[in-house]
């Protein structure tokens, strides 16, 4: 980045967003921003906004993620996770700003796979929401501005909602619950994800193209959720089911574990097993 210039982060209210904030370094001006303070569908308010406030770098983690409700909401699913990053890939291209999207690895999902997934493997995405999301890479893809993607997957920290604070109501209230054992991934702390932004956008490391990014290790959500009955030291019983007995509306991929070597071999960085970094979680909103 040039002096002057300004990190842009749309979707700031949310999990990844909130961890931004906290751990944004002071070297930079950061620039918080949702829906109410830029509308990323609106290419004049994106172009107004990236050329007023010399912005060099823009963080989107705006997304639709809801999943199972995109199945029904197409065009705002498609409007936020493909149209709007179209449009900042557009404006980034035309202000020689770099763009760091977040993407999922619902690109995957669709395909079977049995070992972790290389950033160059053929994408095959699940539902309306990995349809949308993959459109969303490949028009920035085609932008031709400066750009990093990074494929990320179960998300959680101590803001928002998010399957640990679920899992962690659930045991709280319940004597039995029962959660999914046949799809396996890889947990990600967004805290985590937010360090690797913050490395990404120093001026030092000039990264670009499409990484991975979760926690080290697979579990089933089943696993996961076992192991935060254990750190809570709750004694409401855990039972495995499967996906169909489930019967969530929109399909899961049954294993998206990510391979992560080239993240880790590019920014010479070690990343945190993911019961690790659960632990960390739990013991911060236990601060709270």
């Amino acid at each position: 980045m040039s002096l002057g210039q300004k990190i842009l982060v749309t979707g700031a209210g949310g999990q990844l967003g909130m961890e931004l904030r906290e751990i944004a370094s002071t070297e930079c001006e950061w620039l918080f921003t949702d829906i109410e303070e830029l509308d990323i569908c609106s290419e004049v308010a994106v172009r107004e906004f990236v050329k007023s406030h010399h912005v060099g770098v823009i963080i989107n983690c705006a997304a639709y993620t809801n999943v199972d409700r995109a199945e029904e909401e197409q065009e705002t699913a498609k409007r936020v996770n493909s149209d709007a990053v179209a449009i900042l890939a557009k404006i980034a291209k035309e202000y020689d700003a770099k763009l760091i999207h977040i993407s999922t690895d619902y690109i995957f999902g669709g395909e079977v796979h049995n070992t972790p997934i290389e950033e160059d493997a053929e994408p095959s995405p699940l539902g309306v929401y990995g349809d949308t999301k993959l459109m969303g890479e490949m028009a920035i893809v085609e932008s031709g501005c400066r750009y990093v993607i990074l494929r990320t997957a179960w998300l959680y920290s101590t803001h928002g909602r998010n399957f640990v604070k679920t899992i962690m109501k659930l045991i709280s209230e319940r004597e039995q619950i029962r959660v999914v054992n046949d799809q396996i991934g890889s947990p990600t702390y967004a805290r985590d994800l937010a360090l690797i932004i913050r490395d990404i956008c120093s001026e030092c490391i000039a990264v670009e193209g499409i990484y991975n990014y979760t926690n080290e290790g697979e579990v089933s959500w089943y696993d996961f959720a076992v192991a935060i009955a254990q750190i809570c030291g709750s004694k409401c019983e855990v039972l495995p089911c499967t996906t169909a007995e489930y019967g969530a509306k929109a399909p899961r991929p049954a294993y998206s574990v990510l391979d992560k070597e080239k993240i880790k071999r590019v920014l010479r960085c070690d990343i945190p097993q993911w019961r690790v970094s659960l632990e960390e979680c739990m013991k911060q909103m236990v601060q709270l």
